[in-house]
């Protein structure tokens, strides 16, 4: 038979080999009558290795280093001592001289029936105190943005390695076929850019998707003269094409990812259009998220495409606070009052709202929701009223996912410097995650230049105190 007029069906029939078939075959099932095979698509979903307590995360990402004992863990000694030097010596790592210690200006007050305090610069994350589970003694190993972000987002300070939503959709796969299974949301890049996201060796297939807009979110992803018929057809002939080359080229793993991509680009013009539609979305809904108001639409918008995504399969969601002019706006090292005023006043009400609202749909007792940066800030001043780097001791929490609400794990020393009890290293944070959606840390591996890789290299220990 002459290939050139090969059917659909024929094609399927003939084409069998390599994951990006069997996607096509699912794609014209309608069509063609046919079930379609699912064990070679990289994407369907996998069972976990145990039991899981959340099917799905979101990772609340805030660049720039949250300063902890402004928001989470305050420290009155630090604020009854303000002005006098630190008593004792701090770490070799500090890469700018910080000066005298610089109590919070912000007062703490107790919320829900556990008690937790929290700043007054979160007045609608105190309200959701009840779901938190904040860890007070959180470390990590690089003072400098980028390695930090590194190690937070993919587990090494300088290599590149596979993001954790890539190992997450690597382990587990996704719910929605028509839809990535690990989404980014980013108006900018943090520093370290976009391999904060990246699948690294594995399958590009778990690269994250990244959305930086809401003008046209995926990026070339609808064609206005395209019709589905004729779509389908030149994604037929595109695949004859490619496996015609991959037959000559049997090593080149890259082809195929990129056949899969053609293919779940074809799937998501049916299905993306409707789940990045906030216009949907009621007005009450929008309001809760703070839409309406321009200093937290930005990151409300945000908050809100993430939950969209999640309720409709989306196995993994970074969203990173990079939106406005200033994408690093948790980086006080100057004007603490005004900038993290600001940095609160853009988020506080968009996260209260995407708990809220998780919960009200029933999400929250299987979704996983994380918040934090890459590292905290000093307890002493830079300058006249900033704060530097600080990866010693610093806050994360969170909620949902089968962790423990109205908790508190860990604590630092007496000024915020140190993690002194139960600590938390960056590794332990990435276990536990892992752990709870139903993944073995140590299993989760992948071989790639000789040896097994997996996202907590040879470290990490669950943090199981923190688990119900």
């Amino acid at each position: 038979m002459n290939p050139s007029i090969l059917s659909r069906r024929a094609f399927l029939g003939r084409a069998g080999a390599g994951f990006g078939a069997v996607a096509l075959q699912a794609l014209l099932a309608d069509h063609a009558g046919a079930t379609p095979a699912t064990a070679a698509n990289p994407l369907l979903p996998r069972a976990p290795h145990f039991p899981a307590r959340a099917k799905r995360c979101v990772f609340l990402y805030m660049p720039g280093g949250p300063s902890h004992v402004d928001l989470y863990d305050p420290k009155p000694r630090l604020t009854t001592e303000h002005g006098q030097p630190l008593p004792f010596a701090k770490p070799g790592l500090e890469h700018t001289k910080t000066g005298n210690l610089y109590g919070s200006p912000w007062q703490f007050s107790q919320h829900g029936q556990s008690g937790l305090p929290f700043s007054e610069l979160l007045p609608n994350i105190a309200q959701c105190a009840d779901e938190l589970c904040v860890i007070r003694s959180m470390v990590a190993d690089n003072i400098n943005h980028t390695g930090a972000n590194y190690q937070m987002c993919f587990g090494d300070q300088a290599f590149s390695r596979p993001s954790i939503g890539s190992w997450v959709t690597y382990g587990l796969g996704t719910e929605n076929q028509n839809l990535p299974g690990f989404v980014v949301i980013a108006p900018q890049p943090a520093p370290g850019g976009a391999s904060l996201w990246s699948s690294s060796f594995l399958p590009a297939v778990y690269q994250g998707t990244w959305v930086n807009n809401f003008k046209q979110p995926v990026a070339n992803l609808a064609d206005p003269l395209a019709d589905p018929a004729r779509q389908e057809d030149k994604l037929a002939t595109l695949r004859l094409l490619n496996e015609r080359h991959a037959a000559t080229h049997p090593d080149e793993a890259m082809l195929e990812a990129r056949i899969a991509s053609f293919e779940l680009a074809f799937r998501m013009q049916m299905e993306a259009p409707e789940a990045f539609d906030l216009n949907r979305e009621t007005a009450a809904t929008r309001a809760l998220y703070g839409l309406d108001n321009p200093v937290t639409e930005g990151f409300g918008k945000q908050c809100l495409l993430a939950r969209r995504l999640l309720e409709r399969g989306v196995r993994f969601v970074h969203v990173f606070d990079t939106s406005g002019e200033v994408h690093n706006r948790w980086d006080n090292h100057n004007n603490l009052p005004k900038t993290l005023a600001a940095a609160c006043a853009g988020t506080d009400k968009p996260v209260a709202g995407f708990l809220r609202d998780l919960r009200a749909r029933g999400l929250l007792d299987d979704t996983l929701v994380v918040w934090g940066g890459e590292f905290g800030r000093t307890p002493t001043a830079q300058g006249a009223d900033g704060r530097e780097h600080h990866p010693f001791g610093f806050t994360m929490w969170m909620a949902g996912g089968g962790v423990k609400g109205g908790y508190t794990h860990g604590e630092t020393d007496e000024y915020g410097w140190f993690a002194v009890r139960d600590k938390v290293h960056v590794h332990d944070l990435h276990a536990t995650i892992l752990h709870l959606l139903g993944l073995d840390h140590k299993r989760l591996t992948y071989r790639a230049s000789g040896r097994d890789y997996r996202l907590t290299d040879v470290y990490g220990n669950v943090v199981e105190s923190i688990i119900v």
